[in-house]
């Protein structure tokens, strides 16, 4: 049996939590989290410290960062993780604790590439209200496609995936009997944690926003 990506982090925090370490540190060949992938964002900044739970929202919207597994046995006896650079060990990396102040965050952008926006409205006009959301769930976990994004109105539900066109036909396939189905393709799905208006606007200038969702706290816009 195999852990899978970041086996050893996982299997080194668990032994952090049995020994009740003071910290974790991995080493990487990067200068500490940032709050966006350098190859795809000019002006990105290192993050000094990050709460554990703010570190699993990245890693849930698509951020390739420490994974949730290493997160929770550090999390559950407050043991604090570094992450430093081996190729300048004189470098502060970044430190995930608990209690961070996210208002001294930095705006945090994830941006997944290679999207679909599928659209599933009732043949019948009939709501999509919880007993077809519950159908079309179970549909999705049976094709073993994951869900990046959901909205739904009247009779229609609106979702974000992964571009994997087997998937797509088995799902169309599945959904075809009870509703009609739409969908756009080369499409980017863009979340941004802490977001500031100035910054959105920067990052869709001159692309079409499909799809939006915001909070207090996060914005998440399928864009073409």
């Amino acid at each position: 049996m195999t852990l899978g990506r970041e086996g050893s982090d996982f299997s080194a925090a668990v032994f952090a939590n049995l020994l009740n370490a003071e910290s974790q540190t991995i080493w990487k060949d990067v200068t500490g989290l940032k709050n966006a992938d350098p190859k795809l964002f000019d002006d990105t900044v290192d993050i000094p410290e990050i709460a554990y739970g703010e570190v699993i929202e990245m890693a849930y919207y698509g951020a390739q960062v420490i994974h949730p597994k290493t997160i929770k046995p550090l999390q559950n006896k407050q043991i604090p993780l570094y992450v430093k650079c081996f190729l300048d060990m004189q470098l502060p990396g970044t430190v995930i604790r608990q209690d961070v102040d996210d208002r001294k965050l930095p705006p945090i952008i994830v941006l997944k590439k290679n999207q679909v926006l599928i659209s599933i409205t009732s043949r019948d006009f009939s709501f999509i209200t919880e007993d077809k959301i519950s159908e079309i769930y179970e549909i999705f976990h049976d094709k073993k496609i994951k869900i990046n994004l959901t909205q739904n109105a009247a009779i229609t539900f609106s979702c974000a995936i992964d571009h994997n066109p087997e998937k797509i036909e088995l799902l169309i396939k599945a959904l075809h009997e009870g509703y009609r189905i739409n969908y756009n393709e080369g499409l980017e799905l863009l979340t941004i944690r802490h977001y500031q208006n100035g910054l959105i606007d920067k990052l869709t200038k001159g692309r079409q926003v499909l799809l939006e969702q915001r909070s207090a706290s996060t914005i998440q816009m399928v864009i073409k």
